[in-house]
């Protein structure tokens, strides 16, 4: 057993360094500079291209790319192979793998007036590689949305006080979006009230806790809108009435949210998920250091809708092993399984589609993009040493993966407990935190959806293109698919996948940043992004390879999959990796031969960091 606070300074230093000194030099490196006019400013329009005060803006990029994936990962990959393969990956993978590429990226969009990274490979490759990448994104949005839907699911059936403290949190944020931007009234008042009234929600929520059906546990005083019933849903065989219905009006909210203009909900309600966050993050990591140098008095934790009753941690010590083994029975091997598992914690694909579709559009000087580009990306590590640390003092939480996820809000509310908060108020809090952020990413993700598609057909030329680029038809395509792919009814089939495309989806967008670099300057070294680039290519098609290939179609042949509807979605799964694999691999042959290309001779001195006209 180790002391965890061990594991939280291991983290910080590196995450330091990477921030004081790599950051440093990348800002030079790709020369930031304040006098050129970011798009944000060149494109207002009051829609998409909002210029947006640093700290706004870094509470919608850091709790829209933070979600709940860098939770859920390192706690999946903590109960399945031990905590020391976990804290490594993600303390140095960070700094020199996933903020590197957060950091390009949105540096390289801000550089192509704000366009995706599909449209910067487009310059280079061409409409061929641009449309394969926007695809491959498209894909990956669908998984978002499955994963998370997934997600809250499970954390609004085990935390009903966090499902109250949520809704209310969502009409919070509508309500502050009116007062910024319809009534222009101050921002540092309002915040202060708004956030205030976020908190409020809790105590709410420990009063009034909610659920959609009757399960068994519920806190005493629960409201169940709608009885005993739920068993027509498709996935209460599966998962549970309750569990399915939070699942569904989970997709549902995303298509909404999805659809309406940025500042009745996406900005307003970003912030308020960071001052979450902070307080989050910030009290876990403090409850760690404050309870291990002055004292930490024993607590039970006892969620019983969680499934966790009489758990004792009696100090701030790990009790799960620090490695496993190298083969776990569900997700398959450490490599690679451990390095698309953890996903968001260290390097994630998705980051890219946020860093250039909504954060580039918001950039109101080029010097923010390192704080919020490279340093968003460190404060999610962070966030993923807490997910950690909270998995590691409950004793059991790797008794199966799905319940480790459920564990981290526990785990959270006993640290919490050092500030004298009770277990249960505590848990129902990190819930909320949980929660908001995996709200954020589900439809930031739906919107960034949107845009792909938008890209991919251009100016509509038909009337089959004007439907598809309708906003609410292109949002419920994105929901109705994302829902298929939950069909499947495992957290052990839905996470890899999902993995396995964000973790491809990273590379690809490290391969964009490499082919503008090539073609900027050939005096431009391409180390710090092709190094990540090589090693991540290698990781993710092995592991969709081993998905596509030879887990999901065993588990069909072998008549385990569950039923006709979890037969077609693992059916679904397979088809979407090996379409992955080729997306992969096409990319990555155009990218290599336009690198040549550059540092061949031709068109060096094309680009000087700006766009070109053609």
């Amino acid at each position: 057993m180790v002391q965890v606070m061990w594991l939280v300074i291991g983290a910080f230093v590196t995450f330091s360094a990477g921030y004081l000194g790599y950051s440093r030099y990348l800002s030079r490196f790709v020369e930031l500079d304040d006098d050129r006019e970011t798009p944000a400013h060149k494109y207002e329009d009051g829609q998409e291209y909002v210029p947006s005060s640093k700290p706004v803006l870094l509470g919608h990029h850091y709790s829209s790319i933070a979600g709940g994936a860098p939770i859920a990962g390192p706690i999946t990959a903590t109960a399945a192979f031990g905590w020391l393969p976990a804290i490594l990956w993600v303390a140095i993978g960070n700094p020199l793998f996933g903020s590197v590429h957060d950091f390009m990226s949105l540096s390289s969009s801000v550089r192509h007036e704000g366009k995706s990274i599909g449209y910067i490979i487009g310059e280079y490759v061409g409409e061929r590689g641009k449309n394969m990448l926007l695809w491959f994104a498209y894909l990956t949005i669908i998984l978002v949305v499955a994963a998370f839907a997934y997600l809250i699911g499970a954390v609004l059936n085990a935390f009903p006080q966090a499902a109250t403290a949520s809704v209310i949190y969502i009409a919070l944020a509508m309500l502050f979006g009116v007062y910024l931007y319809q009534f222009d009234l101050p921002f540092l008042p309002g915040a202060v009230a708004f956030v205030a009234m976020v908190f409020g929600g809790v105590w709410v929520g420990l009063q009034y806790p909610l659920a959609l059906f009757a399960t068994d546990a519920l806190p005493a005083g629960t409201i169940v809108l709608f009885g005993d019933g739920g068993g027509w849903l498709p996935l209460a065989q599966a998962l549970g009435p309750n569990f399915a219905g939070w699942v569904l009006m989970t997709i549902l909210y995303a298509f909404v949210a999805s659809v309406l203009p940025v500042w009745v909900l996406l900005q307003p309600r970003d912030f308020l998920t960071s001052s979450l966050l902070y307080t989050g993050v910030g009290g876990m990591l403090l409850a760690v250091i404050v309870g291990t140098v002055i004292g930490f008095s024993p607590v039970t934790v006892d969620v019983a809708s969680a499934g966790i009753e009489g758990v004792e941690v009696a100090t701030l010590v790990t009790q799960v092993e620090p490695f496993t083994g190298f083969v776990h029975e569900d997700l398959g091997p450490l490599f690679p399984f451990l390095f698309v598992t953890i996903a968001c914690g260290t390097i994630s694909g998705f980051h890219s589609l946020v860093s250039s579709g909504t954060t580039a559009k918001q950039l109101d000087k080029e010097s923010d993009a390192r704080l919020i580009g490279y340093g968003g990306m460190i404060g999610e590590g962070l966030l993923a040493v807490t997910a950690i640390v909270a998995v590691s003092i409950i004793a059991g939480s790797n008794a199966s993966l799905t319940s480790a996820l459920v564990t981290f809000p526990a785990g959270g509310g006993a640290l919490l407990t050092v500030f004298g908060l009770s277990v249960t108020a505590a848990a129902t809090f990190i819930g909320l935190v949980f929660v908001s952020f995996l709200l954020t990413s589900t439809d930031t993700g739906m919107r960034l959806g949107r845009y792909m598609i938008e890209e991919i057909v251009g100016t509509p030329e038909t009337s089959t293109q004007e439907t598809v680029v309708n906003r609410y038809v292109n949002a419920g395509i994105l929901a109705l698919a994302g829902y298929l792919l939950v069909a499947s009814g495992t957290w052990e089939n839905i996470w890899p996948l999902f993995g396995g495309a964000n973790q491809s989806l990273a590379a690809l967008a490290l391969l964009v940043a490499t082919v503008w670099l090539a073609n900027w300057k050939d005096t431009k070294q391409l180390v710090s992004t092709g190094v990540p680039l090589v090693f991540m290519i290698g990781v993710t098609v092995v592991a969709l390879l081993w998905i596509g290939i030879y887990r999901n179609p065993s588990t069909i042949l072998a008549g385990e999959a569950g039923g006709t509807i979890a037969t077609v979605s693992l059916a679904f799964q397979s088809v979407i990796a090996l379409v992955l694999v080729g997306l992969i691999l096409a990319l990555l042959r155009l990218g290599y031969s336009n690198i040549r290309e550059a540092r061949g001779g031709l068109d060096t001195e094309a680009m000087r960091g700006e766009p070109s006209d053609d």
